[in-house]
Parts: structure tokens; C-alpha cells; sequence
């Protein structure tokens, strides 16, 4: 686990700390790895780090979110530094798009 996801897990979403809903960390789903995922919410959120800047890379994470978002998932997407230096900022955004989803 990157030292941005081990932020994200333990101040934002372990132990239903995010609106009360369970994340799990690095869960298959449809044969991909989700960084993180609320299956009730068919919510996936993915970290981005340096290496997700090489187009080998683009081109799977455009494949595996357009297969996730056929099979019903919402992702969002944050770059490793959004989470080191705005964690808060970041927390806001996924409370908010839990509100956006349960409001559906």
C-alpha cells in the first residue's frame, strides 16, 4: 500500500468513518484490483501515483474504468499528491459524491 492510500484508509474511510459506509482496500472486481471500494455504494476510488503518467498505464486505467463504469461502478479519481497535501479537500469530494450517489 503507497504511503497516499495508507492516508486515505486510516483518517478517511477505515472503520465507516466516510457517511458510515464500509470500504475495503485493494478488492478484485471485475478482474481488476480497486485501491478502494464500497460495494454497497458501487463506488471505486483509485489512487494515482508517478507511474499512472505513462501511456501503457493510461490506456488501462481508460479500459478498466469504462468496464467498471458498464458494470454500474462510479470511480473517482485522485493523484497521490491531492491526497498528501489535501487530504481534507479530498475527504469533502467523496462525501460528496456518496451524497450525489445515495441521493440516485
Amino acid at each position: 500500500m503507497t504511503k497516499s492510500e495508507s492516508c486515505l484508509w486510516k483518517y478517511v474511510l477505515k472503520s465507516g468513518k466516510m457517511c458510515g459506509h464500509h470500504f475495503r482496500r485493494q478488492r478484485l472486481v471485475l478482474g481488476y484490483i480497486a485501491d478502494f471500494m464500497c460495494v454497497e455504494l458501487k463506488l471505486v476510488i483509485e489512487l494515482d501515483g508517478a507511474t499512472h503518467m505513462l501511456d501503457e498505464v493510461i490506456e488501462k486505467d481508460i479500459k478498466k474504468q469504462k468496464d467498471l463504469e458498464n458494470a454500474g461502478f462510479v470511480i473517482i479519481r485522485f493523484t497521490d499528491n491531492e491526497v498528501l497535501t489535501g487530504i481534507e479537500d479530498i475527504a469533502e469530494k467523496i462525501k460528496e459524491k456518496i451524497i450525489e450517489i445515495t441521493k440516485t
